[in-house]
C-alpha cells in the first residue's frame, strides 16, 4: 500500500473539508487550487474574499470554488464569539475572546469546533505557537491524552522498496520535566509519563500509515551504559509505556545504532525483540529529535512529512514557514484524511 492509499480512502468514504487559516499565501492558494481540481475535499480558505480571489488571480491559481471567509463578516461570528467565551470562561474576557476570533488562526480553529470544518492546516505564516496555542485552549486533548505532541513520518524507496519510519517528537516539546503541585511538592505527572505518551501515540501515528511500530526510545546509552542526562528519563518512559499499552512493542534506553543495526544488537542487547530492527524513534529532546529528523531527510534521501500533532480531539497539523505548495498540498491530504 502507498503512502498515501489509506488517506485517499478515507477521503472517499466522507467528504472532508480543510480550512486553510492564511488564504493569502500563494502556497496555500495553489495547493487549495489544485485539491479543488482534483475534487477531493472542500477547502475554506481565511480572509478578505475580494483579496484572496485577486491575489490567487494575480499568481495564476482558480480558488473560486473555495468557501473564502473573512471574519470581520462572518455571518455567525457573535455565536462564534460566545461559544468560545464558553469554553474560555474564568480565563478570557467576552472581549479578548471577540478579539481572538477575529485572528484567522484563532478563527479557523473555532472552525472546526463549531463543525464547519473537520480539519484545519496553518502555519505558512504563523509560527508553531500561534497554531497549537488555540488549538489546546479550544480542540484541547482527547481524553487520556496529558500533551500534545508530534512526529514526523519518514518515506523513501530504496533498491526497489518502500520504507518507512516515524520520529517523535521533533517539533512541538522542547524537552520533559516533572509537572509539580506547587503547595505540596507532589509528582502530578513525571517527565518519564510525559515521554512515554509521546512514544505511545507515535506508535498509533505509524501505525496510522501502515507501520509496523517497533518503538525504541532513544538515549547517548544502551541499557545503562551511560549514566546522567537522558539516560534515566529514556529508561523510565520505557516501563511507563509498557504500563500504558502492554501490546505495545517497545523497549530501550538505546543508542542509535543499537536501534537499527542487528550486528550492534547482537553485542549490546541481543534479546531485545526492538533492538536492530526499530522503526519508529522516541527522541528524549527536541533537540536531538529535530536534528535527527533533518539528517534523516537530507543525507538519507527520505521524504519528511509533519509535523503531524497527536494528543488532540481533530486534526490540526502545522506546516514549516519555508514549506512549499507541494509540501502543503500532502500535509491537507494527510490532516484531513485522518478526521475521522
Amino acid at each position: 500500500m502507498g503512502m498515501f492509499d489509506k488517506l485517499y480512502e478515507n477521503l472517499a468514504l466522507k467528504r472532508k473539508t480543510i480550512v486553510f487559516t492564511e488564504g493569502l499565501d500563494k502556497r496555500i492558494q495553489e495547493a487549495a487550487s489544485r485539491l479543488i481540481i482534483e475534487d477531493i475535499m472542500d477547502v475554506i480558505l481565511c480572509g478578505n474574499k475580494e483579496e484572496v480571489l485577486t491575489s490567487a488571480k494575480s499568481n495564476g491559481f482558480d480558488v473560486s470554488k473555495a468557501l473564502i471567509i473573512d471574519p470581520e463578516s462572518y455571518d455567525e461570528f457573535d455565536k462564534m464569539v460566545d461559544l468560545m467565551a464558553e469554553l474560555r470562561k474564568g480565563k478570557m474576557t467576552h472581549e479578548e475572546c471577540e478579539e481572538l476570533c477575529k485572528k484567522s488562526n484563532y478563527f479557523g480553529t473555532m472552525l472546526v469546533k463549531m463543525g464547519k470544518a473537520d480539519a484545519l492546516l496553518g502555519g505558512a505564516t504563523y509560527s508553531t505557537a500561534d497554531t497549537v496555542r488555540p488549538a489546546l485552549q479550544i480542540i484541547k486533548t482527547k481524553k487520556g491524552a496529558n500533551l500534545v505532541s508530534s512526529c514526523f513520518i519518514l518515506f523513501r524507496e530504496k533498491d526497489g522498496k518502500e520504507e518507512r519510519i516515524a520520529m517523535g517528537d521533533c517539533a512541538i516539546n522542547l524537552s520533559y520535566e516533572d509537572t509539580v503541585n506547587k503547595e505540596t511538592g507532589e509528582v502530578i505527572l513525571s517527565s518519564a509519563r510525559k515521554l512515554a505518551e509521546v512514544a505511545v501515540e507515535t506508535a498509533h501515528t505509524a501505525s496510522f500509515f501502515g507501520i509496523d511500530p517497533k518503538v525504541a526510545i532513544l538515549s547517548f546509552s544502551t541499557y545503562g551504559s551511560g549514566k546522567g542526562g537522558t539516560v534515566k528519563l529514556s529508561h523510565d518512559a520505557v516501563l511507563e509505556a509498557r504500563a500504558i499499552d502492554p501490546n505495545l512493542t517497545i523497549d530501550g534506553e538505546f543508542q542509535f545504532d543499537a536501534a537499527v543495526s542487528e550486528e550492534v544488537a547482537k553485542t549490546k542487547c541481543p534479546n531485545s525483540k526492538v533492538a536492530g530492527h526499530a522503526n519508529t524513534f522516541i527522541f528524549p529532546l527536541i533537540e536531538a529529535g529535530n536534528i535527527g529528523y533533518k539528517i534523516a531527510q537530507r543525507l538519507g534521501g527520505y521524504e519528511a512529512y509533519g509535523p503531524i500533532l497527536q494528543g488532540l480531539n481533530a486534526p490540526i497539523n502545522d506546516l514549516s514557514r519555508g514549506c512549499t505548495a507541494d509540501e502543503v498540498y500532502k500535509m491537507a491530504i494527510i490532516t484531513a484524511g485522518m478526521a475521522e
